[in-house]
């Protein structure tokens, strides 16, 4: 049984119980939302859209807006369909969640986001855990996995596009081709790519021809669009599988209707974006070639960019200096990176002039290249300002 007669069966399951769900707009009087004290309804953000989401998408939560902007999403993409949800870890949790099922077989990155790894453990798969962009490692617990495949049992893949602590892209060509050998399907988590990568800022997957050799791409809006909320591209059975069986669909208060507005106005923005998404990447290789010239090393090739630091105590240290200084540039420790790769993670933007950029790069630098001192700040009564 393939992936797609599998969701069938499961809707077709739904339809026999006449518990199968699709989404509806809101007629009559409204006795079906949670707005109890009528305070959502008398909120109205522009265009007399609602700023409460009032319900689930399933209730009152469902406005034409949002059928809109899935449609403008799925062509943008070249997807046959979209789905909102209500941030980006929502949409990796209850896509992985529901798509895999517990007798299924899962490889994930060692470096993918806290969203991944436990949307894998709540679908309660045999999970294995290749390490980063290592594709012979892959290769071999795929190996394992498919030697011993019944007839239900689905192989899956998952890999960011680019690497939000690691500032670099998987080889999503080679991933592709390796999932093709052994009969896998690949998602994709687009969230550090979308707008920045691709035909029109669609993404890593768009920009390599991939569109139709990947199962789903996971998209949000809270990095380079500017707008809260997130997405899941794929097919058209995979978008009526997550309505009728995703819990964090089902179960979880609408977006506001105003914010699909913003939405609008984010995807034709993101898709004219040509000079912004240049100045981006151009000003990353300027920061990192300064970096260079101040003999500090970096990670990652993109607008991202990790200095390793090692130590925790070392890498707070040193953001704490930066903040004092006035860069906001912050610490990322274990759980967030493996343990022994505390790091400062600078996230470079369109707008960053070059005259800053230096700046900030020589900033860093004397930062990166201090000898490790003793401070207070090593003991557990210090103020904690980095990020975790």
């Amino acid at each position: 049984m393939t992936l797609a007669e599998r969701w069938k069966e499961q809707l077709n399951e739904l339809r026999d119980l006449d518990r199968y769900r699709q989404l509806s707009l809101p007629r009559g009087i409204d006795f079906s939302s949670n707005d109890y004290l009528g305070f959502g309804k008398e909120r109205k953000g522009p265009d007399t859209f609602f700023s409460s989401g009032l319900a689930s998408r399933l209730l009152q939560g469902q406005q034409a807006i949002w059928e809109e902007v899935e449609t403008e999403l799925a062509r943008w993409h070249g997807a046959e369909a979209a789905l909102m949800f209500t941030s980006g870890y929502v949409a990796n949790e209850g896509l992985l969640s529901t798509a895999i099922e517990p007798g299924d077989f899962v490889a994930s990155d060692q470096s993918n986001h806290a969203s991944i790894i436990d949307g894998l453990r709540l679908s309660k798969a045999e999970r294995f855990v290749f390490r980063h962009n290592d594709l012979e490692h892959l290769e071999s617990g795929l190996k394992a996995a498919a030697r011993k495949r019944s007839p239900n049992r689905q192989l899956f893949v998952i890999s960011e596009s680019l690497f939000g602590m690691d500032g670099d892209r998987a080889p999503l060509v080679d991933l592709v081709e390796l999932c093709e050998d052994y009969g896998a399907h690949l998602i994709v988590d687009e969230a550090h790519a979308t707008g920045c990568f691709g035909p029109t800022g669609s993404g890593c997957v768009d920009e390599a021809g991939l569109r139709s050799r990947v199962l789903a791409t996971v998209h949000t809006g809270g990095k380079a669009l500017g707008v809260m909320g997130a997405y899941v591209c794929g097919s058209r059975v995979l978008r009526e599988l997550l309505i009728n069986r995703c819990r964090h669909f089902i179960f979880t208060t609408a977006l506001p209707s105003a914010v699909g507005s913003w939405w609008r106005e984010a995807i034709a923005q993101v898709q004219k974006a040509d000079e912004r998404r240049r100045r981006l990447h151009e000003s990353a290789a300027l920061f990192r070639v300064e970096l260079g010239r101040q003999s500090v090393a970096a990670g990652g090739n993109h607008y991202i960019i990790p200095v390793v630091l090692g130590d925790d105590a070392r890498a707070n240290e040193a953001g704490q200096r930066l903040q004092e200084a006035g860069w906001d540039i912050r610490a990322i420790r274990p759980p967030s990176v493996l343990p022994g790769t505390a790091r400062l993670r600078i996230s470079i933007h369109a707008d960053h002039d070059p005259d800053t950029l230096l700046a900030a790069a020589r900033a860093v630098a004397e930062v990166a290249l201090r000898e490790p001192e003793t401070l207070a700040c090593a003991s557990d009564s210090c103020v904690d300002a980095g990020a975790s």
